[in-house]
Parts: structure tokens; C-alpha cells; sequence
């Protein structure tokens, strides 16, 4: 399993800029982005203010030995106390608040985006890289918008306020304090970048952990039959360890800046505090005035080091925020043109394509179809047979354009499907793949999914014609019943009768079937082939077949080779004229005689 998806391989950015990204997301709620600074204001005032009255209770109040002054100082420290809790119960709830609601639109943002998402783009990347992304990275920003955002303007409004207030208490000793300034800031910058750098890798290992998790248990049964278990737990074990020692170094820089911080400051503090008290006793300043650049002395300090812890917050959210901007910066390769052509109504079914040669982008050297052409007259039924790795697939995928042809058209109803809506292109076309993909729902809402605004009656007459409503009127609770994680309760045959119901009930102009009927058995088989003879009236089919039994009544059989059409006509006229067709229908002759 690859550690690492080339999709994501970008240069990472050094500083906190991409936090700047989420801006756009606090726009719509800018009322109480402006409530929670004006809380966050008033709370900062009503603390530096707190100093204040701390130099009138001593200097008025003890000193002078003026009782009506203490109560006065008194009275002002006790509203000052109101004002902050107040404050800070309005900070907490706008900030939690906006925390909590731009997360939400962050991550239906992130979601939107993949979704729309060429095929290719998850050709190299891993779901567990994007679920990473999707959860554990929003999570670390709500941390931040929610909390550590609020707590770094709040310490750097302290700061501001604090220094500005000991340059008003006593402007000598502030001098000294300033002077430790840089020697503070160094450690900052030194330790900070490696702080960041650490944080994105943690970030990535995380996500490695997901991506590796998810696989397997993905394909628990694959894991259990082939007693793969010890296996798969050691490399689970080796990826959290490797997660586990990049955190370590993480929690080890981030300790060493904050220690270093915290030393420096508050001893620089200490020796600036035993000039003042030096100064006291000099009679140069009051005790008021001491007590009041102590406390501002302290909040300043107090501030410096939150801040320096907070940032090592901040530059891992930073990170966490670069890799989301990658998501929602990446680019679908195929998309609506701006001015898209309408396609003719009502729907035709109408299938050409001309020269098409493609490379899949995983396998740039490896041509999937090459000057490949077919043209598919409406309500004519094509298959497409051939060795495995043909080209036949593909045939559907470019048709549903997951992917563009690199040269060469291909047309529905006689309209370049690059030229119109993407939308309208893939509503023409309803595919049951070979191995069908059942959500964890209900039967309702898995056939359903081919038309969300179907009736119960519509379902119910789609599951009737996959020969699907049977099995599902005995389950438990009828098609109401839950048919777990990717259909796990089901059969192989059934959960591709239900698949065939809900592209039944999508009505397509074009049906795409890849072996539809490759795992039910002969009873079903011949169920759901007269079911499928009924819907093929009127429509074009296609229909990719490795037994060639399905197929020898089709209107006419394309036989793909290396992704060039090497052949096209009946079965009859196939097995005199094509030398490929005829092999495959002759190893097929013991297990299909009629083909005979």
C-alpha cells in the first residue's frame, strides 16, 4: 500500500497564510465575528483597567489609610469583574459558535469539491487521505476558530494593552522589559518553523493511519480468508507508530519553545521586578505604582507565553488548512462547458464515437482505446466482447465521460457530449456495473438513488421488473429493511438485481450493462432476461459479455482487441470472419453447446 498520494505531492507552505482562507468563511457571519471582538475588546479593557484599580486600592486606599477610597476601589474592581465575565461568556459563545458553523460549511465546501471530482483524480488518491482530510483536519480547525483563534487575540490585546500600560506606570522599568523582546522572538522564529514543518508531517502520518484502516477493513473478507490478519496488524502497528514519532517530535519542539519562552520571560521579569522593588525603597515609586507594573508585568508575560504555546496550534492548524485549500484549489479536468449545447429532446439514444484514441492517466504508456469507432443507431442493442483488458469498459466510462478523449468525438444524439451540459450527458445513460455498489440503506432508498423523486409504487415496479421486489418482500421489514454496510445481508445475484432495478427506474435513453447478469443464477437469469428483452424496446443497449451466450441474439456484436474494434456483425457472421471471436466462442462451446 502506498504511504503517500501523488495528487498531494505540492510544495507546503512556511507560515501561516493559509489560515488567511477560512476568512471567506467567516464572511457570511460577520455580526458575530464583530461580537465576539467587541466582547473580546471589552474584556481586554476591563483587565487592564483591573490594574488600575489595584494602584488605588494601595495607594489611596492602604497607604493613606482613606476608607472611602478603598470602598471606591473596591467598587471599581468589582464592576470591572462583572464587565469580564460577561465578556468573556459573550467571547466564548461567538467564538465557539462560529467555531462550530464555519467547520460545518469547511467541510460541505471540502465534500462538494470532491464530489465533483474527475474519475481520475481518485485513480491517485486514497479515500482515507480525503476522509483524513474531511474529519480529522476540520476538526483540528474548529479547534483553533473555536478556542485557539479567540485565546491568541485575546493574549495579543493583553500584550498590546499591557505594554502600553507599563510605559504609563513607569516608563524606566518598561525600557527593560523591552529589552528582552528579541530575545524572546528568536526562539519564536527559530523553533517555529520547525514546529510547522513537524506539524504537517504529523498531519500526514494521520492520515496515512486512515487511509491504511480503511483499506482493510474495506475488505475485511479478503483479509480473514486469506488469514491475513498478523499481517495486516503489524503494518497497522508500523504506520501508527510512524504517526506516533513524527506527534512525539511535534510535542517535543512545541515543549522546548514553550520552555524556553517561559524561562526567558519570566526571568527577565524577575530581575526587572528587583530594580523596581529597589526603586520602592528609594521612595522613587509608590507601592501602588509597583503593585500595578507588577500585575501588567505579569499579564504581559503571561501573554508572551500563551501566545508562544497557541502558535504551535496555530501553525499546526496551518497546516491542516493547507492541505483542505489543496482539496478545495484542486481543479476537475472534466466539467460543463460555460455556454453548453442543449441536447435534442425527446432523448434518441443515438451512440457514435469517431477515432477515439484515450490513455488512462495511471497508465500513461498503455493506449485503452486506439482509433476506436462505433456508431450505435437508437434502440439497437451492441455487445462488446473481447479479451479482459480490451478496452470494453472503457467503451462505458468515456461514455458517462468520467474521462475526455484525447482524440477523436464521441456523440450522443449527434452532439459532441464535450459541448453539452455534463449533467444532461450522464441522465441519458444508467449503468449496472459488474460489481454493483449497494449504500448502507434500505432497499426504498438504494433504488431510489436512481430517481430521488420516484414514488413507492415506481420502486416497486422497477424491483418487479429485476426480478428484486421477491427477494426483498422477505426480508424482516420488506424493502424497508437495512441492508447493511455495502449491501453485506445480500446475495452476490441480489445486490445486482437491485442494482438493475435502480437503473430501471432511472429510465435512461442508454443502458449500460457490464455482465448484469453474470451472478444470478439460471432461474434469475432467464427472469431478469425477459425483464431486460421488455426494457430494451425502444432503448439503445449496450451490453459488455465475457459468455457469449448472453449475447449471440444482440443486434449486432463489436468484438474489441488491445482497444482497437477489430470486428462488428452477428454471432453467425463473427464465427466465420473474425479469428478472435470465433476462439472465444470455442472455448466456450463445452459449457454453452449452442453456441454451436
Amino acid at each position: 500500500m502506498a504511504r503517500s498520494s501523488a495528487a498531494f505531492d505540492r510544495p507546503k507552505g512556511r507560515d501561516l497564510r493559509y489560515l488567511r482562507r477560512t476568512a471567506g468563511f467567516l464572511k457570511p457571519y460577520w455580526p458575530r465575528a464583530v461580537g465576539a471582538v467587541v466582547a473580546l475588546t471589552i474584556t481586554a479593557l476591563a483587565i487592564l483597567g483591573f490594574g488600575q484599580g489595584l494602584r488605588q486600592l494601595i495607594d489611596s486606599g492602604f497607604a493613606d489609610g482613606n476608607a472611602q477610597a478603598l470602598d471606591h476601589a473596591l467598587i471599581l474592581l468589582l464592576g470591572l469583574s462583572v464587565i469580564m465575565a460577561v465578556g468573556t461568556a459573550a467571547r466564548f459563545y461567538f467564538v465557539s459558535w462560529l467555531g462550530e458553523r464555519v467547520v460545518a460549511d469547511l467541510r460541505k465546501a471540502v465534500y462538494d469539491r470532491v464530489l465533483a471530482l474527475h474519475i481520475g483524480f481518485f485513480e491517485t488518491t486514497k479515500t482515507g487521505e480525503i476522509l483524513s482530510r474531511l474529519t480529522t483536519d476540520t476538526t483540528l480547525l474548529q479547534s483553533v476558530i473555536g478556542s485557539s483563534a479567540s485565546i491568541a487575540l485575546r493574549n495579543a490585546l493583553n500584550l498590546l494593552g499591557g505594554v502600553v500600560m507599563l510605559f504609563v506606570t513607569n516608563p524606566r522599568l518598561t525600557a527593560l522589559v523591552l529589552l528582552v523582546v528579541p530575545v524572546v522572538v528568536v526562539p519564536i522564529l527559530i523553533f517555529g518553523r520547525r514546529v510547522r514543518a513537524l506539524s504537517r508531517a504529523s498531519q500526514d502520518r494521520v492520515a496515512d493511519v486512515g487511509a491504511f484502516a480503511e483499506e482493510s477493513i474495506n475488505a475485511i473478507r479478503t483479509v480473514q480468508a486469506f488469514t491475513h490478519e498478523a499481517e495486516d496488524s503489524r503494518r497497522f502497528a508500523s504506520e501508527v507508530s510512524n504517526a506516533f514519532a513524527v506527534a512525539v517530535s511535534r510535542i517535543h519542539m512545541r515543549s522546548l519553545l514553550t520552555a524556553v519562552v517561559i524561562l526567558l520571560v519570566f526571568g527577565a521579569i524577575g530581575v526587572v521586578l528587583w530594580i523596581g522593588g529597589r526603586d520602592m525603597l528609594a521612595g522613587e515609586i509608590s507601592g501602588g505604582e509597583l503593585a500595578a507594573f507588577i500585575y501588567y508585568a505579569t499579564i504581559v508575560a503571561f501573554s508572551v507565553g500563551v501566545i508562544s504555546e497557541v502558535y504551535g496550534e496555530l501553525q499546526r492548524a496551518a497546516g491542516a488548512t493547507e492541505r483542505l485549500v489543496e482539496l478545495l484549489e484542486s481543479t476537475p479536468d472534466i466539467v460543463s462547458p460555460d455556454n453548453p449545447v442543449a441536447l435534442p429532446t425527446p432523448a434518441r439514444g443515438a451512440v457514435r464515437f469517431n477515432n477515439v484514441t484515450f490513455h488512462y492517466p495511471s497508465r500513461p504508456d498503455t493506449a485503452a482505446l486506439v482509433d476506436f469507432s462505433l456508431d450505435v443507431k437508437p434502440g439497437e442493442t451492441v455487445a462488446l466482447v473481447g479479451p479482459s483488458g480490451a478496452g470494453k469498459s472503457t467503451v462505458f466510462q468515456m461514455l458517462l465521460r468520467f474521462y475526455d478523449p484525447e482524440s477523436g468525438l464521441i456523440e450522443c444524439d449527434e452532439i459532441d457530449i464535450r459541448l453539452a451540459d455534463l449533467k444532461a450527458v450522464r441522465e441519458r445513460f444508467a449503468v449496472v456495473p459488474q460489481d454493483p455498489m449497494i449504500f448502507g440503506a434500505d432497499g426504498w432508498e438504494n433504488i431510489r438513488y436512481g430517481r430521488p423523486g420516484a414514488s413507492d409504487d415506481d420502486v416497486r415496479k422497477a424491483a418487479a421488473a429485476a426480478a428484486a421486489a421477491e427477494f426483498l418482500d422477505q426480508l424482516p421489514d420488506g424493502f424497508a429493511t437495512f441492508l447493511g454496510e455495502k449491501g453485506v445481508r445480500l446475495s452476490g445475484g441480489q445486490r445486482q438485481r437491485l442494482s438493475l432495478a435502480r437503473a430501471l427506474l432511472h429510465n435512461p435513453a442508454v443502458l449500460l450493462l457490464d455482465e448484469a447478469t453474470s451472478a444470478l443464477d439460471a432461474e434469475n437469469e432467464r427472469l431478469v432476461q425477459a425483464a431486460l428483452e421488455k426494457l430494451k424496446a425502444g432503448r439503445t443497449t449496450l451490453v459488455i459479455a465475457h459468455r457469449l451466450a448472453t449475447v449471440v441474439n444482440a443486434d449486432r456484436i463489436a468484438v474489441i482487441e488491445n482497444g482497437h474494434l477489430v470486428a462488428s456483425g452477428s454471432h453467425a457472421e463473427l464465427l466465420k470472419s473474425n479469428p478472435l471471436y470465433a476462439r472465444l466462442a470455442a472455448l466456450q462451446f463445452d459449457v454453452d453447446p449452442e453456441l454451436s
